[in-house]
């Protein structure tokens, strides 16, 4: 028979045990936002994750996309992307699939006179994600907001939501995007 000290050590052995298993650990999202801070591109950062993760066999992003117009437009969006009157905003609302597995669903607002002809067609006629289709443009990324849970226009699933401009070498901004990440990042083998 367990002494009442034995008892007591069990039961809060388990208790800890039951802890971990619910108490969310910020590990998980800390690499996983380490990662899309060390690439300039969404695309690159998880493809790198979904490989690392086996999230998918081949581990290839896809944009599928979303069925909506441009909505309401962010009020900084045309300082941001240095917009001159008259000129058109393009704008993709797309989830970026791993497999069949949702990684984030993005809104993105572009300037197509600043992409070539080619790159447009890929955006408009295909499943190719922005980072992935503008790629040779050798385009940079400032962070502009980085926010633990959602924020508007994110799905109720959001652990992380990012807001950032994409800009070609010379400072031109090309795209605005807001990234929603889901809670389908933070993978099982953590």
């Amino acid at each position: 028979m367990d002494s009442p000290r034995t008892a007591r050590i069990g039961v809060y052995a388990a208790g800890l045990s039951l802890a971990a298993c619910t108490t969310p650990n910020p590990l998980p999202l800390d690499a996983f936002e380490s990662t899309l801070d060390a690439n300039v591109s969404a695309t690159e950062a998880l493809t790198q994750w979904c490989r690392t993760h086996n999230m998918g066999n081949p581990p290839v992003i896809r944009a599928v996309q979303m069925a909506s117009d441009a909505g309401d437009q962010p009020s900084d969006l045309r300082d941001l992307l240095r917009l001159n009157e008259g000129d058109t905003i393009g704008y993709r609302h797309v989830r970026l699939v791993c497999g069949e597995t949702v990684l984030s669903e993005a809104h993105n607002w572009y300037v197509p006179a600043r992409l070539s002809p080619e790159m447009n067609g890929i955006l408009e006629s295909t499943d190719t994600p922005f980072g992935k289709a503008v790629a040779a443009l050798d385009f940079t990324r400032r962070k502009l907001a980085s926010v633990r849970g959602g924020g508007a226009g994110c799905p109720a699933d959001t652990i992380l939501m990012q807001r950032a401009v994409l800009s070609l070498p010379d400072g031109t901004p090309i795209s605005l995007v807001q990234e929603c990440y889901t809670r389908a990042n933070l993978t099982p083998d953590w």
